[in-house]
């Protein structure tokens, strides 16, 4: 009787400390209309039922108390401010495209939607783009092409700046430059404190280093300051091919990937939907010159596609061409290897013919799809160069893969995630096996609970977690923004 009385009370007391936390959220959300106005969107508002689920995946939508569209720093550091002052809960969102629940959304609390940055600044003498993190990348690409130019940018053009850049971010440009935060020259951010600082290698430079990776964890960066590069017309586009032509394009991606010295202006990315035949494989080539057929892509001629749209073409119209998916609930992992034939072969395997495949498809429009990411060793050499990043990358060549998975319903959310991981762990168990496991994964890729920054290396953690004490001694970017993956 004792035990059913203590649990009825801390049932009551959960239920009205939750109703004292939604009170202040909407307080704070009616503080801060006040001064913005509409800038602030709540719930009874005609645009709410469409800004809360803006976002990519629907796992990841939710019911903010109010999401607040500030128009520029000044306007968000006031947000931040009072946010903090209040103690109420907040998530940030620049293109909404992460599938992390919680990283760019949130029930309750405060949405903060830099939708509003949404600026390309071009300097042609200091061959940089000033870009706001509120943009979507083909939005970028768009306003560079009449200058010829371009940045180290995501590949699929309705995923947002901010996310793939602070999450390292991966780019057709990779193999030439580094990743796309290696690229970035400065970021104006905005910490915890409401202060708005830059952050480069002069700088604030343990913030500039931190930001390379670090995801959200430090402050709300605003602009992006990233280097241009004269590279616009390309040869390339997409090969369709049928899932019988696999085992051929894992072979032939093995001699692409181990040649010593690869051509960097080469890239390729295969796609292949082993629960859905009709789609087959796709494989997704890139030079970023417009030379037609180049020695580097040698390894595939003789493998006969069903469709080739390669072409000269800009870069721009050759990622507008590639096929976007339309899927109502998504997730992915991430895993990495070195190459190695035999353990290409059994990856191939698992990634083709794993018996979680037919679990995936036994769902409500189950599926799933899988891409392999050749990175070059000259990638990381890159990144080195231009002053480092926070990922713990060794410049060796290397494959990444990512295991997209999607389905209708959110009663099979558990299950659509442990088929994916189970395979996810069937490919690290492989690669550990044969020697060639890499210890990292691609933040930009990965779940929600694979442990990301741990992977950065203890050396890289320690010094996150100094850095964070230094710009965010209160824990805001952990405690109060508390989606999307944290320091350790």
């Amino acid at each position: 009787m004792a035990r059913s009385t203590i649990l009825q009370a801390l049932a009551g007391l959960v239920l009205f400390c939750s109703a004292v936390r939604a009170t202040q959220d909407h307080a704070v959300c009616n503080h801060i209309k006040t001064k913005l106005g509409n800038d602030t969107v709540q719930p009874t508002e005609d645009t709410y039922a469409a800004l809360s689920t803006e976002n990519w995946s629907h796992t990841v939508w939710a019911k903010p108390s109010c999401i607040i569209q500030p128009s520029d720093a000044k306007e968000l550091s006031y947000v931040v401010s009072t946010v903090v002052d209040w103690n109420v809960k907040f998530a940030v969102r620049s293109g909404g495209h992460s599938v992390v629940p919680g990283a760019a959304n949130i029930n309750g609390g405060v949405l903060i939607d830099l939708v509003k940055f949404n600026t390309v600044e071009y300097d042609a003498a200091k061959k940089v783009a000033v870009v706001g993190t509120g943009l979507r990348w083909k939005e970028v690409y768009t306003a560079l092409d009449p200058y010829n130019v371009t940045v180290v940018g995501g590949r699929v053009l309705d995923v947002g700046v901010g996310g793939l850049t602070l999450g390292g971010g991966l780019s057709y440009l990779t193999d030439l430059y580094g990743l796309v935060c290696d690229n970035v020259a400065n970021f104006e951010v905005v910490t915890a404190n409401g202060a708005i600082v830059n952050a480069n290698a002069k700088s604030n430079p343990d913030l500039f280093w931190a930001l390379k990776g670090g995801a959200n964890n430090f402050g709300i960066v605003t602009k992006f300051t990233l280097k241009t590069y004269d590279i616009h017309d390309v040869w390339g586009g997409i090969r369709v091919y049928s899932l019988d032509a696999l085992p051929a394009l894992f072979d032939a991606m093995y001699q692409y990937q181990s040649v010593a010295n690869k051509d960097p202006y080469a890239n390729i990315m295969l796609q292949a939907f082993p629960t859905n035949a009709s789609i087959g494989a796709i494989l997704n080539i890139v030079y970023l010159k417009p030379e037609e057929e180049p020695e580097a892509f040698a390894p595939f001629r003789d493998i006969t596609p069903l469709v080739d749209l390669t072409k000269r073409q800009t870069l721009t119209e050759l990622m507008l061409g590639a096929p976007l998916p339309e899927l109502t609930r998504v997730n992915w992992f991430s895993a990495s290897f070195t190459t190695d034939k035999e353990l290409f072969n059994t990856v191939g395997n698992i990634v083709s013919n794993a018996s979680e495949l037919e679990e995936i498809k036994n769902l409500t429009a189950g599926s799933l799809a899988f891409g392999w990411q050749p990175i070059s060793s000259s990638a990381v050499l890159a990144g080195q160069a231009s002053g480092g990043n926070a990922l713990g990358l060794q410049p060796v060549n290397q494959t990444w893969v990512v295991l997209d998975v999607g389905w209708w319903r959110d009663e099979d959310d558990k299950l659509a995630h442990d088929y994916t991981q189970s395979m996810t762990n069937k490919i690290d168990a492989a690669s550990k096996s044969a020697g060639h496991y890499v210890d990292y994964i691609f933040m930009n890729d990965a779940a929600a609970d694979q442990p990301v920054i741990q992977h950065y290396g203890p050396q890289n953690v320690a010094k996150l977690k100094k850095t964070a004490r230094k710009y965010d001694p209160h824990r805001v970017f952990q405690d109060l923004s508390s989606g999307g993956f944290k320091l350790p």
